[in-house]
Parts: structure tokens; C-alpha cells; sequence
């Protein structure tokens, strides 16, 4: 049975608040970024989570080394101490965002060009109805 790991590290970006949801499922990473603007109090956070996890978009999955730990407990409680000190996301979660932001990238490139090409074909039937006289 492949476990699920889930984590959410939020951190102060340029001017706003940012959460990014990593998940790790069957060995693939999964990232999304998340803005909160202000500074989100933890029972905010929490209530995001609660509320509107399902309907995150996570970006395209990655393949990662999931490492197994021990369940030492003082073990935990140190790497959490570690990870809080630790501010950031990590490389595997910023190479995910990079081909999340390039996948819309490419999404909104093609919407575009559809668009375009859409209303240049509405404009040459305006000419071609002028051209016959309605």
C-alpha cells in the first residue's frame, strides 16, 4: 500500500503571504502554490485546508525519493525543529511549479492564438459579405 505524504510550508514572498502544497503519492511529487496576501493566522490556514483542498490544481507529477524515517519520536520533534528553522521549499517543489507555470504558459499561448485566429476569420467573412453586396 503507498503511503500519501502531504505538506504545506507557507512563507513571506515579495509582498505577499505564499502556501505551497506538496503531495507525494506512489513516489511522484505533486506541487501547488497557493497566495494568501496577508499574513494567515493558523486557524485560517487550517480552515483553507478543510475547505478548499479538493479543489487545488496540483501541477504535473514528478518522480522523488521518498525516504522512510524511523518513528523515534525525539527524531520527529528534531526534524520538525530542523524544517521550521529551515525557511523556503525545496528544489523538487520548484522544478514542479516551473512545469506547472510552463503547462498554463503553453495553455494561455494556445487559447490566444485560437482567439485570433477565430476573429480573423470573422473578419474576412465581413469582408467577403461586403464584397457581395449585404
Amino acid at each position: 500500500m503507498d503511503a500519501e505524504i502531504g505538506k504545506l510550508t507557507v512563507f513571506f514572498e515579495g509582498q505577499f503571504w505564499v502556501g505551497v502544497f506538496e503531495r507525494i503519492s506512489g513516489g511522484r511529487l505533486s506541487v501547488c502554490k497557493v497566495t494568501f496576501g496577508a499574513e494567515p493566522k493558523d486557524y485560517e490556514v487550517w480552515d483553507f485546508i478543510l475547505k478548499h483542498y479538493y479543489e487545488l490544481k496540483f501541477g504535473p507529477a514528478i518522480e522523488t525519493e521518498v525516504k522512510q524515517t524511523a518513528d523515534n519520536p525525539k527524531r520527529r520533534q528534531r526534524n520538525a525543529k530542523k524544517q521550521l528553522q529551515v525557511s523556503g521549499i525545496g528544489t523538487k517543489s520548484q522544478q514542479a511549479l516551473q512545469m506547472q507555470r510552463e503547462e498554463m504558459k503553453i495553455q494561455k499561448k494556445q487559447i490566444g492564438k485560437e482567439r485570433k485566429d477565430a476573429e480573423k476569420q470573422r473578419q474576412f467573412d465581413l469582408k467577403q459579405q461586403k464584397r457581395r453586396g449585404h
